[in-house]
């Protein structure tokens, strides 16, 4: 199973554990709604009747049927049910809680009412043939990509990021990690920065305080981050240094092939000292696209500007006369590997969005 797929379920658990488990929270003071990261976008979206009647919070973390939440003056568990105004099965299959929304909520009874409009939504066709689509984090300011100087490092699963970043709007930053350990970690920045020059990338060893104490500035006072990557990488790790605590358990990796067992299960929030947010999600072994023909455009930006070049604007990029594309691989201009990577990703978000509307519409069945 991809453990990125399954929330741990609330049952079975009592609410007692469950705040055990989310105790870390509640060590400090409630913050502001704007340490929370609320903004005249938020508010802008909530009329004065709704401002009597009740709170807003963010989602702190998503198990199965409850979510943790945090506002102002309210935390605590309580079901991510939503009503749904058009009756049962009209509510669209992305509008449930995601890690980051923000939700209003009854000032008496905390039941969850509403979900406001994102600011950005990271999500993906969830594994399976028949499964919904899976959201993976919402209203992110700076996505971090980590991944590790060893046989983790993947240039097509890296491209993956960058045109999810790009496509849902959000600074993506590369970090590099276990550079303690490799023999000439400035390789893997400089294959990095051949996919995208401009490209921002960190290398650290997320085990050293020091070498992780500036990436804290990256998360400003109600900024949230994001960190997706694959399991071993030193997702958790990173956390545990930055929050100046070993609270997220961490696994070592395989020696042979570099690979590490998943250790987060739940998509939650961690509070910075300097009050930003860092948001852990579960490793990933399957990670497909869908809907992202704007970031596969910027992220493939030299192979888009050749296309419009072709001398037919339906060309396949294939035998036809004319395409600036084959040209510029004939000439080397074009790397054919990179090439094949973008036709790879665009073929495959072609085929998952084009079943999207049709899973969509099982789900709301």
């Amino acid at each position: 199973m991809d453990d990125g797929a399954a929330e741990p379920a609330a049952h079975g658990r009592s609410g007692t554990s469950l705040r055990k488990a989310l105790s870390h929270f509640m060590d400090a003071p409630l913050p502001s709604l704007t340490d929370l990261g609320w903004s005249p976008f938020f508010s802008s979206q909530v009329t004065e009747e709704e401002l009597r009647t009740t709170l807003p919070v963010r989602v702190m973390a998503v198990y199965r049927g409850l979510v943790s939440v945090m506002g102002a003056t309210f935390e605590g568990l309580i079901s991510s049910r939503l009503p749904e105004p058009g009756g049962p099965g009209s509510r669209d299959p992305e509008d449930r809680p995601a890690v980051g929304d923000w939700l209003l909520v009854g000032r008496e009874d905390h039941e969850a009412l509403r979900l406001l409009q994102r600011a950005s939504l990271f999500k993906r066709p969830a594994p399976g043939n028949d499964r919904r689509v899976q959201l993976m984090a919402a209203n992110v300011d700076t996505l971090f990509i980590v991944t590790s100087c060893n046989q983790d490092f993947n240039i097509p699963r890296l491209e993956r990021y960058l045109v999810l970043a790009r496509e849902v709007g959000v600074r993506p930053v590369l970090i590099l990690t276990k550079i303690d350990l490799a023999e000439d970690p400035g390789s893997f920045r400089q294959a990095a920065l051949e996919l995208q020059p401009d490209l921002e990338i960190e290398m650290i060893n997320a085990k050293d305080p020091q070498s992780a104490a500036h990436l804290a500035e990256r998360c400003a006072l109600g900024e949230t981050v994001a960190l997706m990557g694959s399991s071993g990488v030193g997702k958790s790790t990173l956390v545990n240094t930055l929050r100046g605590s070993d609270r997220i358990v961490t696994q070592a990796v395989r020696e042979q092939d570099g690979k590490g067992r998943h250790t987060t299960t739940v998509r939650e929030m961690h509070r910075l000292e300097g009050g930003g947010w860092l948001m852990d999600t579960p490793g990933m072994r399957e990670f497909k696209l869908a809907e992202v023909a704007t970031g596969l455009a910027e992220v493939f930006d030299d192979i888009a500007l050749l296309g419009q070049e072709c001398r037919f604007s339906n060309c396949g990029h294939q035998q036809e006369p004319g395409c600036a594309i084959q040209a510029a691989v004939k000439t080397g201009t074009l790397d054919t590997e990179r090439l094949e990577r973008w036709r790879k990703l665009s073929a495959e978000d072609l085929s998952n969005s084009a079943g999207l509307p049709e899973r969509r519409g099982r789900e709301r069945k």
